[in-house]
Order: structure tokens, then C-alpha cells, then sequence
């Protein structure tokens, strides 16, 4: 039974909540989810009534997963190592491979069942389908060596996004749910870091916002401290320091580049935590690391 104190608090929290439901009515908002809030059985269920709930009041979730840790369960059972340069997988044609099955099949539909379950209407979509995701071999500069690229197997740069299956969904009030597989001119597969192709669809969807879940409270400095209003100055900086390094350059490399192509809004926030997505999208607090444009 609520006591008087409870019943309060909880009527407070909807009515901080309303004026963020306004603002964000008919907007699209883009998530990379990954990290703990994929494997943790309470987050998950967390992450997908939040996503519904934000369906239900008017906003349009968009949904980019990864699946790291599952490709590395498979790999190990395979006896196979993943390896990662300056944050990418280095992705042979065994490994695109599992990427493929884990990512297109387990992952996704995992995803999709768990939203469908609770209330919403999720669809399942790599970048093949209707060769949504175009895509190229990527060729990284090596970060030690200027001038000097690395080959790191099938692993894509996108070249284009088509955004017509997106908004056909949205019209419907489908959920889409992305794995992150590009598509190449001659139908070879690629694999695509998810925050790279949560941040380009947040840029050509015109998105409000650009969540990105991660297994940090957001950008730290080098004591532990959260950082947050972040210019990319300030950015270029804690890379060139090595305070931002592996898993975390992918990630503030697409928040930067969807904050300066009109993204309004970029978040990194920590998916370990209990609806962590209400909590940035419908709270004043929010939770995490905004990253301004300049």
C-alpha cells in the first residue's frame, strides 16, 4: 500500500516527466544499446519497458544493438580469440561469420521478443534487409603511425543509410531494432561498430537525440570523476592524453559527428543502471555525459 510520502514522490515524477513527453513528442530518438544492460536478465526487462513506454507517449525509439560479448561466447566455444584494434574487432571471414549468426539471429530476435513482450511492436532489420545499410571495407588509420592504414578484415565504413524502411515503420508504429551488418556493391557483408552506425542513423533520421549505453557512468577523466557538456575540444584533448582509449574512441568519435551534423542532443550514459533511459529522456537529472556540439 502507498504511504501519503510514496503516492507524492511517484506524482512528482510524472509531472517532472510531462514536459520532456511535450518536447519530445513525434521526435526520434536513437539508442545503441549494448554493454550489461544486454546481459543482466533485470536490465533487459528494464530497457524494454522503457522503450515501450517511450513508444506509448508519442516518441519514435529507434534501436541499434551490439553484441560483443555474445561473438566473444561464440568465438571461445569456436576456439577462436577476438581481437580488437584502437576499439574495432578485427573481422576475418570465420569471424564475419559468427558476427553474422550472433548479431542477425540470436541477438536480434532476443531483442525483439523481449520489447514484443511487453507491449510494444519491435522489427528486426540488419543492414542487408532492402540493403538498408550500405557499406565499404574499412581501412583505420593507425593512431601510432600517421599515414599508415590497417586491415582489419571485413569490417565496414558505411557509404549510405536508407532511411525510407525506417520511417515506413514508423508510420505503422513499429519499433525498429538494428544489427549493426552493412551491405557492399558486389553483396559482401561487413561488420559495423554499433555506436557508429547508432550515430550516422541519428544524423541522417534527423534524430533529437543519440543515447549511447555503456558499462561506465559516462566520460571519466583520469580520476574516476563523470564529465559531462563536453565540447569536441575538450574531446580531442583527453584522446590525445590517452584519458579516452580501446572501446570508448568508437563511441565518442559518432557522438561527436552526429552532435555536428545536427543531432540536438548526445548521451552516454551507464545502461548498468535501472532505467537509465527514462531517467536521461524524462528526468531533469538525467544520467550520463552530454557531448555538445562545439
Amino acid at each position: 500500500m502507498l504511504t501519503t510520502t510514496t503516492a507524492a514522490q511517484k506524482a512528482h515524477t510524472l509531472a517532472e516527466a510531462l514536459p520532456y513527453i511535450k518536447r519530445f513528442f513525434d521526435k526520434t530518438i536513437v539508442i545503441k544499446y549494448g554493454g550489461n544492460a544486454m546481459t543482466d536478465p533485470g536490465l533487459q526487462d528494464c530497457f524494454a519497458r522503457d522503450v515501450v513506454l517511450l513508444k506509448l507517449v508519442g516518441m519514435n525509439p529507434v534501436i541499434v544493438h551490439g553484441g560483443g560479448p555474445q561473438i566473444n561466447e561464440l568465438l571461445d566455444r569456436l576456439g577462436k580469440k577476438g581481437t580488437f584494434i584502437q576499439g574495432m574487432r578485427v573481422t576475418d571471414a570465420e569471424t564475419m561469420d559468427v558476427v553474422e549468426m550472433v548479431l542477425g539471429g540470436q541477438v536480434n530476435k532476443e531483442i525483439v521478443n523481449l520489447i514484443n513482450r511487453h507491449g510494444g511492436k519491435a522489427v528486426g532489420l540488419t543492414g542487408q534487409d532492402g540493403n538498408f545499410i550500405r557499406a565499404k571495407k574499412l581501412l583505420m588509420e593507425n593512431r601510432e603511425v600517421p599515414g599508415e592504414f590497417i586491415d582489419i578484415g571485413q569490417v565496414g565504413d558505411i557509404t549510405s543509410i536508407d532511411p525510407s524502411i525506417i520511417e515506413f515503420l514508423d508510420t505503422g508504429d513499429f519499433i525498429p531494432v538494428i544489427a549493426p551488418i552493412g551491405v557492399g556493391v558486389d553483396g559482401e557483408t561487413y561488420n559495423i561498430n554499433a555506436d557508429v552506425v547508432a550515430g550516422k542513423l541519428a544524423e541522417i533520421l534527423g534524430a533529437e537525440k543519440l543515447v549511447l549505453l555503456t558499462n561506465t557512468p559516462g566520460v571519466l577523466d583520469k580520476s574516476g570523476k563523470l564529465l559531462t557538456g563536453l565540447t569536441p575540444r575538450q574531446i580531442d584533448d583527453m584522446v590525445e592524453d590517452g584519458t579516452l582509449s580501446g572501446g570508448m574512441l568508437p563511441k565518442i568519435s559518432s557522438a561527436l559527428d552526429a552532435a555536428r551534423s545536427g543531432v540536438k542532443s548526445v548521451h552516454i550514459i551507464d545502461g548498468r543502471v535501472e532505467h537509465a533511459l527514462l531517467l536521461e529522456v524524462l528526468t531533469d537529472e538525467g544520467v550520463g555525459t552530454l557531448i555538445k556540439a562545439k
